[in-house]
């Protein structure tokens, strides 16, 4: 048993938010630290540059991928779903999908 416990520690990828955390917390709290060692630009700096492009849709939030650097903004228009990313570190869109 102890083994056992001991490979799932060994194999766990990422630390689990603690119960009652929003994933959307998770995700502000790895973005802020990411911005303050300087790896990526200000959230507020990647939205005023994607919201002006995103006129007639509803802002729902954003995920961030520490890993990767990437800021996914999350809209609705119509009953669609919009995913645009963006790259953290360049503001550049690189992706947008649910058009």
């Amino acid at each position: 048993m102890l083994v056992s416990f001991m490979i799932g520690l060994a194999t766990a990828t990422a630390p689990a938010p603690p119960p009652g955390v929003p994933l959307q917390h998770r995700d502000q709290r790895e973005a802020f630290r990411a911005r303050q060692q300087g790896r990526i630009l200000p959230l507020r700096e990647i939205e005023g540059r994607v919201l002006p492009t995103m006129r007639g849709s509803q802002y729902l939030g954003f995920d961030f991928d520490t890993d990767r650097g990437i800021y996914t903004l999350k809209f609705l228009r119509d009953g669609t779903v919009i995913w645009v990313e963006v790259d953290g570190s360049s503001g550049q869109i690189i992706g947008r999908s649910g058009n």
